[in-house]
């Protein structure tokens, strides 16, 4: 019953983490950065596709029904880092350069889904730190889609990126207790492997 329960509640540890950075971002308009997709990151490496899936999708929903409604729509691109991450980490060991190549994927097929959206339903403003480049390159010639597009490529390859490697050094240094939980085997038998060593 354990083992069952354990990804749920850490399921929704990583959706509070997602929520706190996400909401910190947007109220202080970083520009360039989201860090809504740590958590989302970090449960999908733990415990698969569904349930990082699942994170992001809740990650969005719940932020846009609190904060921001406007992040809603934006639910599907969180629901795929989920899902390609998860479906990566049960590939292939979650190193640092696994993490740098998922980072580089997610970088560009984040903005791919997240821009057609922006366009479509909010004209390509949604309040947040990449609208000021927005619209500076909206006003220096570009077409709508490459100016909404620009900036969530070049703010997702740091965001991205960051949150990729900053999960495969969390994991890493986990506590084997945690990690022997997770129900990708690659990354429980890490767990179980730092648990033997000691």
């Amino acid at each position: 019953m354990k083992t069952q329960t354990f990804p749920l509640v850490f399921s929704s540890i990583c959706i509070a983490i997602n929520l706190v950075l996400g909401t910190i971002v947007q109220t202080l308009k970083i520009p360039l950065i989201f860090l809504d997709t740590l958590g989302t990151i970090l449960g999908a490496v733990l415990f698969g596709p569904f349930f990082g899936g699942a994170i992001g999708l809740l990650t969005n929903i719940i932020q846009g029904m609190l904060t921001n409604p406007k992040n809603i729509p934006f639910a599907i691109v969180n629901l795929a880092v989920g899902v390609i991450v998860g479906y990566i980490a049960k590939r292939y060991t979650f190193t640092w350069l696994t993490a740098l190549l998922t980072g580089l994927l997610i970088s560009v097929v984040a903005p791919l889904i997240g821009t057609p959206i922006a366009v479509w339903v909010y004209g390509g403003l949604t309040g947040g730190g990449t609208d000021l480049l927005f619209i500076w390159l909206l006003k220096s010639g570009q077409k709508i889609f490459t100016a909404a597009f620009i900036p969530r490529i070049t703010g997702n390859l740091v965001d991205k990126i960051a949150c990729a490697l900053l999960v495969a050094s969390l994991v890493r240094y986990f506590p084997a207790s945690i990690v022997s939980k997770a129900t990708n085997p690659l990354i429980s038998s890490q767990g179980t492997n730092n648990a033997a060593r000691k």
